[in-house]
């Protein structure tokens, strides 16, 4: 099992599964979570709003994941999390944002998922400190990977390149290498061909 490292599109990436960082809503919205559902197309969406309402506009509380199929993406899965709104870091943000990891890869063990992919879960609109965030980021992998089997490739996606430095430094400090991922990029109609193929 290895940790990895990549700056780049995570809606390219040709691995098991991917993970959104969502709204409660998970009907699509800025950053990463719009960008997933363009990339997925309509049946995203759709498939989205199949889920069930936990309260009026929640289909997906804050800290928790639910799954669905990938449709026009690369990956076989998408994972929709909801990452904390930062406010000042005493109202739960951490332990809510650790969630979004841990329960990404419980989720993951048990749909026999060996590769993930995950942003930087809060960084964006909803403010996460940066750094704060690499580190819960590393913490919560490298937790997971001494205690199970899968998946067995972890992949921490930067969109810029703070986003990597950060991840690297995080990783760095918690005495793990850093490995530099080259996953494989497979646009959705190489991976329909190579499906009809097989």
């Amino acid at each position: 099992m290895k940790i990895e490292v990549w700056q780049g599109d995570i809606t390219t990436l040709a691995v098991d599964a991917i993970v959104n960082a969502a709204n409660e809503t998970l009907l699509g919205g800025g950053g990463v979570d719009g960008a997933i559902h363009r990339a997925a197309g309509p049946e995203l969406r759709d498939a989205c709003e199949r889920l069930a309402l936990v309260r009026p506009g929640v289909r997906c509380p804050t800290g928790e994941v639910l799954a669905t199929e990938a449709f026009a993406l690369p990956a076989r899965h998408v994972f929709h999390t909801v990452g904390p709104v930062w406010h000042d870091g005493h109202r739960d943000e951490p332990a809510l944002l650790a969630n979004c990891y841990w329960k990404s890869l419980q989720l993951a063990e048990k749909l026999e998922v060996r590769s993930i992919a995950f942003p930087a879960i809060s960084c964006g609109v909803y403010g996460y400190p940066l750094y704060q965030a690499a580190q819960i980021a590393a913490t919560e992998t490298i937790a997971w990977q001494r205690g199970h089997r899968e998946p067995r490739r972890i992949i921490l996606v930067a969109y810029n390149s703070a986003t990597f430095k950060a991840y690297q430094q995080a990783l760095l400090a918690a005495g793990q290498p850093v490995e530099e991922a080259c996953p494989a990029e497979r646009s959705a109609q190489d991976m329909r061909i190579a499906t009809a193929l097989e």
